[in-house]
């Protein structure tokens, strides 16, 4: 018999938080008043981890990834939609380790440009994460490089979640925070920091609604894929692993945006706050600003921007 895996527990994330922080940037915590977007006032904070290098969270998944695991000579293979293959590419590119990149068509031409300038091996398969997936898979197993997953291996919940200490030293008196889920190594690493101390709200396109579904049925399943955020927020299904922290700590009720919301939320961040966030980094502020989740009295909420992945500005 295997031993049973180690919980993704905030003695981890500390101990993965004191080995990549190095490499990583401590990104801004803004406060606003939400009155500043038409909303009704109340103290509100958003963390700016569309500043991260590479653009987004990510690269905190995958220097645990890098820093954590043996690599072997064959370097590492990763799939995505985009963020994670800057990320890992990134990561490599720092720590001198060859890197392959799988992403589908319908990755955005900024993130596959990105992905290039760090010297990965860039290979486009198939039209959607799941599809990408499969083929990194197959190079992994034929070449044997190390797969480092987007969202549903331990390490990539340990480095996500330490945003959860550093967000919680810059605004320990939030009550809620958005987050957005695609695969769920975000949400699950903050809720396994968190452990219920904070009420962790998930938001999900309705194009791709994948936690709300693996809750309804009571475990991951398969969900619709769509969407403009379909190159972050749409893996078919959400982690194994996740799923468990999900359950526990994420509020049960599951937030779900439109695709026009998430543009109206995009150009608000711009209009307001000069912020360029691409649309799965725009998506956890789109629920509030559209009013699909809307704070309690006096209650201090927080919002992951949680990437900036994104074209040319073309707000009117």
């Amino acid at each position: 018999m295997s031993a049973p895996a180690a919980p993704i527990d905030p003695d981890r994330i500390l101990a993965t938080r004191h080995r990549i922080s190095p490499y990583l940037r401590r990104t801004p915590l803004l406060r606003v008043e939400a009155s500043d977007f038409g909303l009704s006032p109340s103290p509100l904070s958003f963390k700016l981890e569309l500043l991260q290098r590479s653009g987004s969270f990510k690269v905190r998944g995958a220097f645990a990834h890098l820093l954590l695991r043996q690599i072997p000579a064959a370097g590492v293979v990763a799939a995505s939609g985009g963020n994670h293959g800057a990320a890992v590419a990134y990561a490599a590119r720092v720590l001198g380790v060859r890197a392959t990149i799988f992403v589908p068509s319908v990755s955005s031409p900024a993130k596959m440009e990105r992905i290039r300038s760090y010297g990965a091996e860039l290979v486009v398969s198939g039209d959607r994460y799941a599809e990408a997936l499969e083929a990194s898979q197959r190079c992994a197993e034929e070449t044997g490089a190390l797969s480092v997953h987007a969202y549903d291996q331990d390490e990539t919940l340990l480095g996500q979640g330490t945003l959860g200490p550093e967000l919680e030293e810059d605004a320990p008196e939030l009550d809620s925070l958005l987050v957005a889920v695609g695969g769920g190594g975000l949400i699950g690493g903050i809720a396994a920091w968190y452990r219920g101390r904070v009420k962790v709200v998930a938001v999900e396109p309705e194009a791709a609604p994948t936690l709300q579904r693996a809750l309804e049925a009571g475990r991951p399943v398969d969900a619709p894929a769509g969407g403009i955020a379909a190159d972050s927020l749409a893996p078919k299904r959400v982690g194994e692993r996740m799923f468990g922290l999900a359950k526990a700590f994420v509020d049960p009720r599951v937030v779900l945006v439109t695709d026009d919301q998430i543009r109206r939320a995009q150009e608000a961040l711009w209009d307001q706050l000069r912020l360029v966030a691409e649309p799965g980094g725009a998506a956890a502020f789109a629920a509030l600003f559209s009013g699909r989740y809307q704070p309690g009295p006096g209650e201090r909420t927080g919002v992951l921007i949680c990437g900036g992945n994104s074209e040319a500005v073309h707000f009117s």
